[in-house]
This record gives structure tokens, C-alpha cells and sequence, in this order.
């Protein structure tokens, strides 16, 4: 299985990383913004840079936008999974529409809302996965998993 991984930087991809029993196994490749923890930590990864910032900038969404369809359409990933935030809508909406599975993971900061990022690309989503029980009553779609079993839920 090929996957690709999006997140932003920070706490998005701290999270993301941690999965790494998860996707050390499969063929892989990132997108996430450039900074100095990134570039250390995926030395060795195919990395593809987005645009930052995403929170409300028109022109940068845009430019994910088409960084989306360019990186789905040269590495042709089975499923397209994200920790958030912004990053991750334009990916996992293309994704979607080029017939990948999409997966989102909401930050364990959310306990009873979804994020911006988590309810627009929700109608785009194979799985949801929670990490507090509350989420499941707003959004009976989605998989509670709890923190400590994240990694095996996958």
C-alpha cells in the first residue's frame, strides 16, 4: 500500500510521526511545510513542501489546491491519511475525487468539536477517527479510538 501523509507542522505532525508503526512498512511519502524539524525528521522521506499559511489564506489554499492534483496524479497513493489541519483539505477533497482512501484524525485537542479542517473535508472521508468519546454524539460517523490504541486502530 502506498500512502500519502499530510499534515502541518507542530502538533499535527508530532501526532502523524507517532504513527509511525502504523506506515513504516509501506511505501510512503509526505506533505507538510518546511521547517527545521521537518526537514530533520524526514531526511530520509520523500517529502513534497505546501504552502504555509493555510488558515484563511486564499492564495495559499490555492497553491495547495494544485500541489494536490499534481502530487495524487505522479504518486498515485491507495489511501491519503491527515492529522489536519488546513493542509489537509484540499488533499484529502482531490484524493477523494481521484478515488483514494481518505482517513482524518482529529487532533486530541477536539473534544466536542470537530475542527474547521475535519468538517469540510467530513462529506470526503472513508474514516474519522476520534480520540474522545463526546465527538461520537455531534458525529455518530465517526470511530472513537481513544489515544493509547491509536497506532494498532489502523
Amino acid at each position: 500500500m502506498k500512502i500519502l501523509l499530510v499534515c502541518s507542522t507542530g502538533g499535527h505532525f508530532r501526532t502523524l510521526h507517532q504513527l509511525h508503526p502504523f506506515w513504516q512498512h509501506h511505501e510512503r511519502v509526505w506533505v507538510t511545510f518546511r521547517s527545521a524539524a521537518t526537514e530533520t525528521a524526514l531526511a530520509e522521506e520523500q517529502v513534497y513542501w505546501a504552502w504555509s499559511p493555510t488558515n484563511r489564506h486564499l492564495p495559499n489554499l490555492i497553491r495547495n489546491f494544485l500541489l494536490s492534483w499534481q502530487v495524487l496524479f505522479q504518486e498515485h497513493p491507495d489511501l491519503v491519511l491527515s492529522t489536519g489541519a488546513g493542509v489537509a483539505v484540499p488533499f484529502l477533497i482531490v484524493g477523494k475525487l481521484l478515488g483514494c482512501q481518505t482517513v482524518f484524525i482529529e487532533s486530541i485537542t477536539r473534544v466536542r468539536q470537530l475542527s474547521l479542517s475535519a468538517r469540510l473535508v467530513l462529506p470526503f472521508l472513508d474514516a474519522l477517527y476520534v480520540q474522545w468519546p463526546e465527538l461520537l454524539i455531534r458525529y455518530p460517523q465517526a470511530e472513537y479510538i481513544g489515544t493509547p490504541s491509536l497506532s494498532t486502530t489502523l
